[in-house]
């Protein structure tokens, strides 16, 4: 039987959270831990138009026996409507052009699609030993699919065999509270013998595009807040649901 749990976590940010300080999301499911926090820069925004920002969001999986967590395996992520993403003139990286490669070697060839960078971390359970893995993240701009678009994000480890991993993770347009979703299952480690432990990216890019400055994402602030709203299943059947809200500042 699935276990299921439906939880908003409201993190709204005050004077102190200006000035830099943060509480991060603590959810626990039986023996289960799950940590999260996010933000972005800068956050005094414009009110009604679109000023460009960098988002940067981290998570942890643990459990409280420091037994292998389970796997996960599918994530479900909503951005709020006053944000926004711009692809115009962004060069494109195919999955295809990437997917035998290393960390370093699919920096190279899409090194101008990329738009986030970060960090893997997990655990491979293998003939009763425990093996630590880990691999930068990038996460560069994918083709479209249809009227939706695509972020590919790539990773690799070395334990026990090199193994490189591309998603293809669509992004598309939403109306209402949330105006982005992106759904999408994450690759089994080391054929199912690995778990998945932690993840940080950085998510922003800016450049130039026909004369003009431009921005991956960008945002702003009609009504003080900003959220996300996340859901992640694992493979033992637990479902954890959640929301994140930051505050903001209209000028």
């Amino acid at each position: 039987m699935k276990r299921w749990l439906t939880i908003g976590v409201i993190l709204v940010a005050c004077a102190a959270l200006a000035g830099g300080m943060a509480n991060a999301a603590y959810i626990r499911i039986g023996n289960l831990v799950l940590r999260a926090d996010g933000g972005f820069e800068p956050r005094v925004l414009p009110k009604r138009r679109y000023a460009p920002i960098r988002f940067q969001g981290h998570g942890d999986i643990r459990t409280t026996d420091r037994s292998v967590p389970p796997a996960l395996r599918h994530v479900k992520l909503e951005f709020d409507r006053d944000g926004r993403l711009s692809t115009a003139g962004l060069p494109v990286c195919p999955p295809s052009r990437i997917q035998t490669t290393t960390s370093k070697q699919a920096r190279n060839r899409c090194r101008g699609a990329i738009v986030g960078t970060g960090h893997l971390r997990g655990i491979v359970s293998l003939a009763g030993a425990r093996l630590k893995i880990e691999s930068p993240l990038t996460l560069f701009n994918g083709p479209r699919e249809g009227r939706n678009w695509t972020v590919i994000a790539h990773a690799q480890t070395t334990v026990p065999i090199f193994e490189g991993y591309v998603v293809v993770i669509p992004v598309e347009r939403r109306h209402g509270t949330y105006g982005y979703r992106s759904s999408f299952d994450v690759p089994k480690i080391a054929g199912g013998l690995g778990a998945l432990t932690h993840i940080d990216a950085k998510i922003g890019r800016r450049y130039r595009f026909r004369g003009t400055k431009r921005s991956y994402v960008s945002a702003r602030c009609s009504d003080g807040i900003l959220q996300t709203q996340g859901y992640l299943s694992f493979d033992d059947g637990t479902v954890v649901y959640g929301s994140l809200f930051r505050g903001c500042t209209g000028r």
